[in-house]
């Protein structure tokens, strides 16, 4: 069904199960009951995976840094979901080798018992005995089902031969691998694209948003129109992310769940850096103790991350001093590299929905674990999904699921362990260059529920996170997309000053 035909179903064939967000979690949920036959609906008041799921760092990852926190069943679901990814999505998800730069031998071996007795606010840089533990009990969790490789751990001379413009005061270099995710975006889309061919009582809608509520009724209101509408669910999932208290304000719902914190990257045209990481991300901790990575994107290289608290998602942006942390704390890897502003092609930002904990823990020592909070709107279940990380979106939308169906009286046929995403979707290939063709982005625009012309730009290909992008190309593509979507002069010339605004304000791209 196209967007008309989902918003005039609507009147006749309410949903029991309306998702509000549609990020990863509310994406995954949406798929999970459309599996099982739950009739759902999955609204967003922007675009499909547009918010704190669209500013991640690319990576299925296991988290080997949350073994010194102790969370041992965090780890191991998300290892084990890592390689689900890896298997179920092997065109979107491949093996990523991460090297460990290591400076010193026998720091942090009390890191884990301090934190464990609230002693240690600032960890100490993590030594070759604290890492080479910790490597020992991440393979581990991979188990027999040996998706991706065993660690390696190299003495400097073997680093630096393999590595030669690595910092030749590196005492050791760890490899390990995790997963690479090429685009987190389209994955998300394709994940939207399964449920709904799983049959008409799974609708999803992008640019709808929930504006209020009366009794059990909820009031949604379509954003290109100003339309509003009127249903009844019988359960709500509010999957918002870092909004999700703000959410629950528009039900009338007073909660505190999240302490979110903000996380920024960079992307760079920096040949001489991306030669010598090779295919590893560079994956470290810094003098001051936060994690940072250097990360191939492509044919760029991503470097990240941030973690500062933050009270208004919608505020985030990358700042120059984040900029600036970013551009120096590369030197301590590759020094002789130089690096520049002006190679800066984009940047981005986003906000961790991360539990509120109340205490004073540093931001990195909050849990990345995720749990269900349920609430009532006047007799209506209200689920918030709180926490959670991309790699182990599956495992938490099942848990979601499973939660609904007992809510509704329904068992579960079927689950998403082995299922592969994206299998009977024609999709349009992913490209790593500019040169898309006026007949792919028609059947984008047809079957992709483009809206605006930055869902193309920024989500449904890379062509804005891998900097190619220029006014006369925004006049090409708006152009043709217009074509397919109906739209006049006035509106791609709209829609060309609205991509060029998001561009620059949120990611530092002035065209």
């Amino acid at each position: 069904m196209n967007r008309q035909d989902i918003l005039h179903s609507l009147q006749t064939t309410p949903p029991d199960v309306l998702i509000v967000g549609a990020g990863i979690n509310g994406i995954g949920t949406f798929r999970d009951l459309a599996l099982n036959g739950v009739n759902v609906l999955l609204i967003d008041r922007g675009d499909f995976c547009s918010g704190a799921s669209a500013a991640s760092s690319r990576m299925a990852h296991g988290g080997i840094r949350y073994l010194e926190n102790g969370e041992f069943r965090l780890v191991r679901e998300a290892v084990r979901e890592r390689n689900r990814l890896i298997q179920n999505a092997p065109t979107l998800v491949k093996p990523l080798p991460t090297t460990i730069p290591i400076f010193k031998i026998f720091s942090g071996l009390l890191n884990a018992p301090l934190k464990f007795l609230g002693l240690l606010e600032k960890p100490a840089e993590r030594g070759a005995l604290v890492i080479k533990l910790g490597l020992i009990f991440y393979d581990a969790y991979t188990g027999k089902n040996r998706v991706v490789p065993r660690h390696t751990f190299e003495p400097r001379r073997k680093a630096l031969q393999r590595f030669p413009r690595l910092n030749p005061r590196i005492r050791y270099a760890a490899t390990y691998y995790d997963g690479l995710l090429l685009s987190p975006e389209r994955l998300a889309l394709e994940l939207v694209l399964d449920a709904e061919a799983e049959g008409a009582h799974a609708r999803a809608l992008n640019y709808v948003s929930l504006v209020g509520v009366d009794g059990q009724t909820v009031t949604l209101r379509d954003e290109l129109t100003g339309a509003t509408f009127d249903l009844r669910p019988k359960v709500i999932v509010n999957a918002t992310g870092p909004w999700i208290d703000f959410a629950n304000r528009t039900l009338g719902l007073k909660t505190h769940y999240l302490g979110p914190t903000k996380g920024s990257h960079l992307v760079l045209d920096n040949p001489e850096l991306r030669a010598a990481i090779g295919d590893h991300e560079f994956f470290f901790e810094n003098k001051d103790g936060r994690i940072v990575l250097i990360f191939p994107l492509f044919d760029k290289v991503m470097i990240g991350t941030s973690d500062l608290p933050i009270e208004d998602p919608d505020s985030a942006r990358c700042t120059e001093q984040e900029v600036d942390y970013f551009l120096e704390m590369i030197g301590r890897v590759f020094p002789d590299i130089p690096v520049r502003r002006e190679q800066i092609v984009f940047r981005f930002s986003g906000v961790r929905p991360l539990a509120y904990t109340g205490s004073a823990k540093t931001t990195g020592q909050i849990t990345r674990d995720h749990h269900i909070r349920e609430d009532s709107l006047n007799g209506v279940p209200v689920l918030s999904l709180v926490g959670g990380k991309w790699t182990s979106f599956r495992a938490f939308s099942e848990q979601v699921t499973d939660r609904v169906l007992a809510l509704l009286g329904q068992t579960r046929r079927a689950d998403t362990q082995s299922l592969p995403i994206g299998a009977g979707a024609n999709a349009v290939a992913l490209k790593t260059t500019p040169d898309y063709t006026r007949q792919e982005i028609h059947a984008m625009a047809q079957r992709e529920k483009i809206v605006h012309l930055d869902d193309l730009l920024l989500r449904r290909t890379l062509l804005g996170y891998l900097g190619q992008l220029n006014r006369p190309r925004l006049e090409q593509l708006a152009g043709w997309l217009g074509e397919a979507l109906g739209w006049d002069d006035e509106r791609k010339q709209a829609e060309v000053g609205r991509a060029a605004q998001i561009l620059e304000d949120q990611h530092g791209v002035r065209l």
